[in-house]
């Protein structure tokens, strides 16, 4: 099978193209190479055997002459951060809602029958404030509901919410208006293996980062903020399932669910025991855009066959040994 995957040498992007080149497939990464700890992909993904093709999706002949001749598109490149998104605008709409657009036109006119995969956001659904939740002790809590589903309003907030919304409905509506084979996955948090987390993008990452090296932790509102975790390896298992299925034309939500949900708040009490550290934590206001609580609502997902497998426990551990050998290595070097 020939699989490109835009924003390839990103988190979601190399991970998909490890478990793509196992299995024999020809799987090429489009890149631009900006997002830190690229490059340290793009070595690793020559090992994997995987083709690069450095191009921007800002710019529309780059993706419309490397998008041709693929079964399967897998479009993750994208600017990811909240923060930024508020700090420039411009370059957020430019990149998530008009790099889109070039995609799905380029495929539109160069590949029609590709399979398109795009990588959306629980953003896409706002602030959520129309929630009735409850505060505990070390989270909040639905009082109404165990998860968010398709069928939850579209609220788009922040700059990022708005790009990535917009392409979003673009990809669904690429199906309806030209019959393309789209799919659109509307994901939680994700975490694993290869994540760059920081403090705008990839909280999990960040925080055992932060304990690892000692870093002052700052959270943003009172850190009962709550999220399903979805471990790397389950969303690129839904991915594969999502290839050889013959539906298309959907909308996923897609997240650890109700039983692999945490705030932030537990996330640093599982860290304090497991590694006997106690960073300093700040506190300040809670940032634009931000829910207090996401669970996803997996049930159309799960009718395929996929469910996530890696719990909280064990996913953060791979990910923490990960992240140390990581740590370990730099300060030999």
């Amino acid at each position: 099978m020939n699989i490109l995957i835009t924003g390839g040498l990103g988190f979601i992007g190399i991970n998909t193209a490890l478990k793509f080149c196992r299995t024999d497939n020809n799987v090429v990464l489009f890149d631009n190479l900006s997002k830190p700890g690229s490059i340290k992909n793009y070595k690793f993904a020559k090992l994997l055997g995987a083709k690069i093709i450095i191009g921007d999706i800002r710019n529309y002949n780059d993706i419309y002459n490397a998008c041709k001749n693929f079964d399967v598109i897998f479009h993750f490149a994208a600017q990811t951060a909240v923060t930024l998104s508020v700090s420039n605008p411009a370059t957020d709409f430019e990149t998530n809602a008009v790099g889109t657009f070039y995609l799905l036109e380029a495929v539109r006119k160069a590949n029609p029958s590709a399979k398109i995969i795009y990588s959306s956001t629980n953003k896409v659904y706002g602030d959520l404030s129309n929630k009735q939740i409850l505060e505990h002790d070390r989270r909040y809590n639905f009082s109404d509901s165990f998860g968010i589903d398709e069928n939850e309003p579209i609220d788009f907030y922040s700059p990022y919410g708005c790009s990535k919304g917009a392409a979003d409905q673009y990809v669904h509506d690429y199906f309806r208006t030209y019959g393309m084979d789209t799919t659109v996955v509307r994901q939680s948090c994700i975490y694993g293996e290869h994540q760059d987390g920081t403090e705008d993008q990839g909280w999990v990452a960040w925080f055992i980062k932060a304990f690892l090296k000692d870093i002052p932790i700052t959270i943003y509102g009172n850190g009962k903020q709550v999220r399903d975790i979805l471990y790397i390896g389950d969303l690129v298992n839904f991915y594969e399932t999502l290839i050889y299925s013959k539906i298309y034309g959907e909308i996923y939500n897609i997240g650890g669910g109700f039983l692999n949900s945490i705030s932030l708040i537990e996330l640093i009490d599982i860290l304090q025991i497991k590694t006997n550290k106690f960073p300093v934590i700040n506190y300040s206001d809670q940032r634009i855009g931000d829910q207090k609580i996401f669970i996803s609502d997996n049930t159309k997902a799960q009718r395929l066959g996929w469910q996530p497998v890696i719990n909280i426990e064990n996913g953060i551990n791979k990910l923490y040994e990960h992240l140390n050998i990581l740590s370990v290595s730099r300060n030999c070097c």
